[in-house]
């Protein structure tokens, strides 16, 4: 797809800033459209429909973590990608931010360059799963009691339907391409978040635990030391 098919909500309440960051973007050939705050930013996404959500975090009315869960949780944006561009760097705020849904952390400040690439490098990355997953023809993917719809991103277990967001889906679907089999962190890091994308230590351990609570402890087992893998136990 080429950068001028790819729509990007840009959602910060300093309009210097809206106004750089839109200029380097819409100079790359993307569409842009642009929030001052969390509720406008709901708005627009519902008319604009982007493929990526660009959110600070601290902002009035409704901060970015807050917009972030409340995006995810309308049907239509479940994968959507969504990252925080913000000054805060502390742990405490990316893990918050990967809790509510986020794909990615850009900190301020950035160079134009260097934020044109990670928003390229999210674009690009953002359907990349396994070889061995997304080679496969196959629409539903059964094991155990769990089916994974990889058309409508959805989950099947014990006759219920519910969807996940976009990186614990991929994580999943990942893990489950092959079971038994341990993926290291850098294996999980290089095929959910790409080997340019630079996120916290804690990204790959929030999504299991999440993973966990929706699907059930047994299924993912942890190597200490190395990674993960899918057990089946039914």
């Amino acid at each position: 797809m080429e950068s001028s098919n790819y729509k990007i909500l840009l959602v910060d309440d300093e309009s210097d800033i809206l106004e750089f960051l839109s200029y380097n973007l819409k100079k790359e050939g993307f569409q842009v459209s642009t929030a001052e705050n969390g509720l406008e930013a709901i708005e627009k996404a519902k008319k604009f429909h982007p493929h990526l959500i660009i959110l600070d975090v601290m902002m009035p009315e409704m901060d970015g973590i807050e917009t972030c869960e409340k995006i995810r949780s309308i049907p239509d944006f479940q994968d959507v990608l969504i990252s925080f561009l913000t000054a805060r760097g502390e742990d405490y705020s990316q893990i918050a931010g990967f809790e509510a849904g986020a794909d990615d952390y850009i900190n301020k400040p950035i160079k134009p360059k260097v934020f044109i690439s990670r928003v390229n490098a999210l674009l690009k990355r953002s359907g990349r799963i396994s070889d061995d997953a997304s080679n496969s023809s196959t629409r539903l993917i059964t094991i155990g009691n769990i089916s994974i719809d990889r058309e409508r991103y959805l989950i099947i277990q014990n006759g219920k339907e519910f969807s996940l967001p976009r990186k614990e889906f991929e994580l999943l679907l990942l893990l489950v391409s092959r079971p038994q089999k341990v993926f290291t962190r850098d294996e999980i890091y290089a095929a959910i978040w790409g080997e340019k994308i630079i996120v916290g230590d804690r990204t790959i351990d929030v999504h299991i635990r999440k993973l966990r609570e929706k699907i059930g402890e047994r299924f993912i087992q942890t190597i200490k030391g190395v990674g993960y893998k899918f057990v089946d136990v039914d």
